[in-house]
């Protein structure tokens, strides 16, 4: 089985290495390569996934004392699920980004970033160390980066990028001080190692808060959760694959890897803040007009649930909830993509309305994933959400009343969407000539949205063994449809309330949002972006004042010390402050020295 694996982690690496050295100049055929490449991964994880069984493979690299550090591969019944849904939801972004990216002159390097994607996130999937999963941690951070900075030469993509990178390194700084702390108590980093200790008084709890900075700035968690709806920025293809089955995604699957080593107290916290978010995400929701930021608003919704299971020491419906979400929200950002591309690259939806008749298959697949999404019972959603609102209600009763809120602010912005984009009438010209995508955009939205988005639980039930699914398996067996279940009253009632609501709601207004129009306060307050203002002071007041001290160290040891010793480089590092302090090119300031030199010339003289 090993040798399967060797073929799933390393082709997308060959598909990128190929893309950027010889395809860069033909788009069309480094996108039909990649492509194919990813269908080609697809079904050998599928065929994995199947086969069943714990695969370790192990090769050591380095030893330091007792100190064995190597790549290899862990491959249990998680992984073998997370592998399987990351590399079939990315194949199909593959062949969505053939007809998204067609007419776009940097298609070679876009195809070749997507691979390199695919390559880091499936290294994260099959890691058995620690520091293996953090090599490749930091490889999805550089080729998201990337991935979202496509249009560069456009100030809020480069901006976009800068924030999604700089974020996720205040997180893993806490994530490489965890792994050092990790193999400074026990000296090894391997996960099955870890897995047979039992210390005394269970693992620290300053160390399961240390691994989870990590988890906090890859899955967007509060408070570094600012980047998410910045890095919609990027092409659409990027926002599915990052905020759909891979990147978001990575930080939860590695947090169910390690959740024997979390103590009670960061189990609390994640299951509290978790909940609290998803209820503020899915408010804030309702003050967007762009669709894909308003999507990024629901992705920040479900991570909250997501992170809610994980502390609520259910790990099995956090990576079922990951996988079923998945399908749904890379259908919902594939199908935004569509409508985009139908509206000619209109994405303000109070410019939108009447989509419904103009383009039928993307309604059709953005309607069902969108059911999914507010956890129809029997659709894909609705197995994993409504199974963590129940283990809610039965651990924590503020958090079942955060994820109630949650749930209701679902059923709103997902109604709210449906209205303002597919139904009505068209609120611009870009909506009155809209157009159906070409059929390598729609086949992707049918499939996952028509099959997955509303069989991807059934499917999971009924044909796939229970030895393949592991312990996801057992949420799957349980889940039943109870009238008087707190989960199924609340779900229920959410759709009714919510989603019906919304419809007729934000129908009273024609190109306007109804919300803004009746109440504009609180709109205001769920737009504004109040967690903006603390990334800035820590971009001005921190990382600058850091950023500033370390090149004077530089200036000063390196260039002062080591290169010209201290008759040349002292000078030299205080010409360049002086000169960074006086000639600053401007009028204020030169005018204050002016003033300030003239005061002292004026004492000199009057003082002799």
């Amino acid at each position: 089985m090993a040798h399967y694996l060797h073929w799933i982690l390393f082709l997308p690496l060959v598909a990128a290495a190929c893309s950027a050295l010889f395809l860069r100049r033909q788009g069309a055929i480094a996108a039909w390569f990649s492509t194919a490449t990813a269908f080609t991964i697809a079904g050998l994880a599928l065929k994995v996934l199947l086969t069943g069984g714990e695969v370790t493979w192990h090769i050591e690299l380095a030893k330091f004392g007792d100190i064995s550090l190597g790549f290899g591969y862990l491959l249990d019944a998680n992984a073998r699920l997370m592998l399987f849904v990351v590399s079939f939801v990315a194949a199909w972004i593959h062949l969505f980004s053939v007809g998204y990216m067609k007419e776009d002159e940097a298609r070679g390097r876009f195809f070749a970033g997507l691979s390199i994607f695919m390559f880091s996130i499936l290294g994260i999937v099959v890691a058995d160390n620690l520091l293996m999963t953090f090599i490749f941690w930091e490889l999805v951070g550089f080729s998201s980066y990337m991935l979202i900075a496509h249009y560069f030469d456009k100030d809020y993509a480069a901006a976009a990028s800068r924030k999604a990178f700089i974020t996720n390194r205040v997180g893993d700084l806490g994530f490489i001080l965890g792994i050092a702390m990790c193999l400074s108590l026990y000296g090894t980093l391997n996960f099955s190692e870890l897995a047979q200790l039992k210390p005394v008084g269970g693992f620290p709890v300053i160390l399961g808060a240390l691994l989870m900075c990590g988890f906090l700035g890859k899955s967007a968690q509060f408070p570094l959760h600012v980047w998410l709806t910045d890095a919609m920025a990027g092409p659409t293809p990027v926002s599915a694959l990052i905020h759909a089955a891979t990147m978001v995604a990575a930080g939860v699957y590695f947090m169910a890897r390690v959740h024997f080593m979390l103590a009670a107290d960061v189990l609390n916290l994640m299951a509290i803040s978790g909940a609290g978010m998803a209820a503020l995400a899915g408010l804030c929701a309702l003050a967007q007009t762009d669709i894909k930021k308003s999507l990024a608003y629901s992705t920040l919704a479900h991570l909250g649930i997501m992170g809610c299971a994980l502390g609520l020491g259910r790990p099995d419906l956090a990576v079922l909830h990951m996988a079923m979400h998945a399908f749904f929200k890379a259908t919902l950002f594939l199908g935004a993509g569509s409508v985009i591309h139908g509206c000619h690259h209109e994405q303000d939806m109070l410019k939108m309305g009447g989509l419904l008749k103009k383009m039928p298959f993307t309604a059709a697949t953005f309607i069902a994933a969108t059911l999914s999404n507010c956890a129809v019972p029997f659709f894909a959603g609705w197995y994993s959400k409504d199974a963590i609102i129940e283990a809610a209600y039965e651990h924590n009763f503020a958090v079942f009343a955060f994820l109630a809120i949650a749930a209701l602010a679902t059923c709103l912005y997902s109604g709210r969407m449906i209205r303002l984009v597919f139904l009505g009438e068209a609120n611009s010209e870009a909506a009155e000539h809209a157009h159906e995508s070409p059929w390598t955009m729609t086949l992707p939205i049918v499939v996952l949205g028509l099959v997955y988005s509303i069989a991807g639980g059934f499917l999971a039930h009924s044909l796939i063994p229970a030895s393949a699914l592991g312990v996801v398996a057992k949420p799957l067996e349980e889940m039943a449809f109870h009238l008087t279940a707190p989960a199924t009253i609340v779900g229920l009632l959410a759709l009714l309330l919510g989603f019906g609501g919304a419809l007729k709601f934000y129908g009273i207004t024609r190109g306007k949002d109804a919300l803004q129009v009746v109440s504009p306060r609180t709109y205001h307050l769920l737009e504004h972006r109040w967690m903006d203002g603390l990334y800035r002071w820590y971009i001005d007041s921190i990382q600058r004042r850091a950023a500033e001290f370390i090149a004077f160290l530089d200036l000063l040891l390196i260039n002062g010390v080591a290169v010209r010793w201290i008759a040349g480089g002292v000078p030299a590092v205080l010409g360049y402050f002086t000169g960074r302090s006086f000639h600053r090119g401007q009028t204020r300031g030169y005018a204050l020295w002016i003033v300030l030199g003239t005061l002292f010339l004026a004492w000199f003289l009057i003082a002799r």
